[in-house]
């Protein structure tokens, strides 16, 4: 049977074999296994030989001073490959200094870490040194690409989200890593750096080995500089994705949040088996939002069934995703880490996703994701922290006819406008930019001036920030029965909206707290590329700081994130130098 193409469909034979032929592929294993057993001394080579024949789990080869030499296998199998003597003095099969500079001689320098590799393989070779500095000991590691160990995630990894992978050594962290930033290279053709600390992702040398795909490898000169190296490759090389294996100190956790926050897919791996423990690690709860101690009021504690002291996670997750490496082939996958830590913190404890791949290669879902209701006067996932909202200061009630009194942006009592009169307005700008008042005045046409004294002021329109910060000149403008009118933010369409209200124009839809920090971004831009002055823009939550860090770069200029949250806040600089 042919189609309209000219191709002819698979019988069910056909698709039997492909189906077969897709499974036998899931398991392609390049391990380069030539390549290491080349750097061992001969009669260790010799002693191993009969063991890969029966075995092919080889994990790693381990050569101590003064020792037999060890390989180990799957399966905690354990093997002395040069057997110790029944005579104590006879000393013949144990490893020697010149055993050891004979694997030392064939492979590349140690780094910082007392760690080396094989040029173009993945294999990692790690040193023992004594006080002198000597090494006395080796790990030769047997590094694998193994193809097709994605599969049990490949949705997750296609959605573009963040994703965090957590599980004890050795249970296949890196191998899935490294897979990852293949599929998104290769298959989809992003643009992916991956960060390699200790070459272990796209192995030693200068040439990454074949298994990372088409992706970017930068090596890292110490591990103490994995954090800087993370926030070059997102200034210099503008990836989409960027790969990190490893992440464990606090300052890889902090540049972690910047990269997210630049709207820059993250895949990575920290230190801790479960969600429980990366939760609990001070160092590392940066990545699932932080916690905080928040003390609640008396009502609100009774309202929510609380002590009145509780933790709250106090930021966004920088990972969208959570991934718990049980086994090889079994993870559970917490989704939607915002809401999952809000329950745990409030001891609840949700139970994730868990999938498995059974003997066939098939992929199943053996759990359901699930969350515990929300308990009265709960609310998970969609905001963090506690926010503290102050009252209005109050007004005098007995101002002028025509006066407007309260807080802008619909907050205030109800007013009368100043336009009814047709006299001229005297503005005075509180925390306000003086030349976005005077442009908002000069677009609307209406009938008001700059004030140069607040005593000379019919109205002050105060910028809210300033309004809380320094409430003194307010109470002395309300003793002389000048109006104030406050404005949320420094922007110009904060402003326009506010001289619309003054002046009884024809109002306008407000614009929300995003757009609000948009517009604020865009008239910093273009006061730093007046000025060539760096601008702080005010705190934000990681979503707005995104907007605006994409913002600032198509405007080609450097921007970069100050502050914890709630009061983290983006930094405009006049170039891309951060």
């Amino acid at each position: 049977m042919t189609t309209e193409r000219g191709l002819v469909s698979p019988t069910k034979e056909t698709e039997i074999a492909l189906h077969e032929e897709i499974i036998l592929a899931k398991r392609q294993i390049t391990d380069n296994l030539d390549q290491i057993l080349t750097v061992l001394p001969q009669r260790v080579h010799r002693a191993l030989a009969p063991y890969l024949e029966e075995h092919s789990d080889l994990l790693e080869l381990v050569l101590d001073l003064g020792r037999p030499a060890e390989a180990r296998f799957g399966n905690n199998l354990h093997v002395d490959l040069l057997p110790a003597s029944d005579d104590p003095m006879d000393t013949a099969n144990e490893v020697t200094l010149d055993d050891i500079d004979h694997v030392i001689s064939r492979i590349s320098d140690f780094g910082f870490d007392n760690r080396a590799g094989i040029e173009r393989t993945l294999h990692r070779i790690s040193c023992i040194r004594n006080r002198a500095g000597r090494v006395i000991g080796l790990t030769l590691r047997i590094g694998r690409a193994v193809y097709g160990t994605v599969d049990i995630i490949r949705d997750i990894v296609e959605s573009g989200k963040s994703i965090l992978m957590l599980g004890r050594p050795g249970v296949g962290k890196t191998t899935k890593l490294r897979e990852v930033a293949r599929i998104l290279s290769a298959e989809f053709r992003k643009r992916v750096v991956i960060v390699d600390t200790s070459n272990e992702i796209a192995g030693d040398g200068d040439i990454p080995h074949p298994a990372i795909g088409r992706s970017r490898r930068m090596q890292v000169k110490r591990p103490e500089e994995q954090h800087a190296v993370m926030i070059e490759a997102v200034e210099n090389h503008m990836p989409q994705v960027i790969v990190i294996d490893e992440i464990g100190t606090e300052q890889e956790a902090f540049a972690a949040r910047t990269i997210a926050e630049r709207g820059v897919q993250l895949v990575g791996t920290a230190h801790g088996n479960s969600l429980e423990n990366l939760l609990l690690n001070p160092t590392l709860s940066d990545l699932v939002g932080g916690i905080q101690s928040v003390t609640l009021g008396d009502d609100e504690a009774k309202r929510r069934g609380t002590q009145k002291t509780v933790l709250e996670r106090k930021a966004p997750p920088t990972f969208d995703v959570i991934i718990e490496i049980m086994e090889v082939d079994k993870l559970a996958i917490h989704h939607d880490v915002a809401k999952v830590v809000d329950k745990m913190l409030r001891g609840q404890l949700p139970r994730p996703e868990i999938r498995v791949r059974n003997t066939g290669g098939v992929v199943e879902v053996v759990q359901k994701a699930e969350l515990p209701p929300d308990r009265p006067g709960e609310k998970t996932g969609g905001t963090y922290g506690m926010t503290f909202e102050p009252e209005p200061i109050p007004f005098s009630p007995s101002l002028p006819e025509g006066r407007s009194q309260g807080m802008g942006s619909g907050m205030g009592t109800e007013r009368k406008s100043f336009g009814q009169s047709g006299k001229t307005v005297h503005l005075f700008p509180y925390g306000v930019s003086r030349s976005r008042l005077e442009r908002a005045m000069a677009n609307l046409r209406v009938p008001g001036v700059v004030a140069r004294d607040m005593k000379d002021a019919d109205l002050i329109i105060a910028l809210k920030a300033t309004f809380r910060r320094e409430p003194a000149k307010i109470h002395e403008a309300r003793g002389k029965h000048i109006p104030t009118f406050v404005v949320r933010s420094n922007t110009y369409i904060q402003i326009e909206s506010a001289l619309r209200e003054v002046f009884g124009l024809q109002p306008t839809v407000l614009p929300t707290d995003e757009e609000a920090a948009i517009s604020e971004a865009s008239d910093a831009i273009e006061h730093v590329q007046e000025t060539g002055e760096a601008v702080e823009l005010a705190p934000q939550n990681a979503y707005v700081r995104r907007l605006q860090h994409q913002l600032v770069e198509r405007a080609e200029l450097g921007s970069e994130s100050l502050g914890v949250e709630p009061r983290r806040r983006l930094k405009i600089l006049p170039n891309t130098l951060v």
